[in-house]
């Protein structure tokens, strides 16, 4: 399967009548493996602050994680393995595997909840799988 096939059917997906507004695969690197058309354009240096949260969690929370120009006020995830942030009716949920991130961005009516659900899925069978 292709990584773009995981973007389109399993991150950009019906979730209770909801879906992500945008998605991406990504290495650590920040080379995009594969992405929705929605997901913005970032700079490598916000890829390396999200890669340095991940190393040192925390690092985050005082500047707000920022993905193509957008600022998310980092909220609470699981140290190592999911940065969560928060912008207005919106998100962001970024769940890293051995090689990879899984990057989801939401808006309402979708739930935060939902937008964690479809993202740490994805990676924990990502992670399952050893990639």
């Amino acid at each position: 399967m292709s990584w773009q096939t995981y973007v389109d059917e399993h991150l950009i997906c019906d979730i209770e009548g909801q879906r992500l507004t945008a998605a991406a695969i990504m290495g650590h690197d920040g080379s995009v493996w594969a992405q929705s058309a929605l997901f913005p354009q970032f700079k490598p240096s916000e890829i390396s602050a999200i890669m340095n949260d991940f190393n040192e969690p925390g690092s985050l929370a005082p500047t707000g994680l920022h993905l193509g120009g957008t600022k998310y006020m980092v909220i609470q995830g699981e140290p190592g393995a999911v940065i969560r942030g928060k912008k207005g009716s919106g998100g962001i949920t970024i769940k890293k595997t051995n090689q990879a991130l899984i990057i989801g961005i939401y808006n309402e009516p979708m739930t935060p909840g939902q937008c964690n659900m479809v993202v740490e899925r994805l990676g924990d069978y990502l992670l399952d799988q050893g990639l």
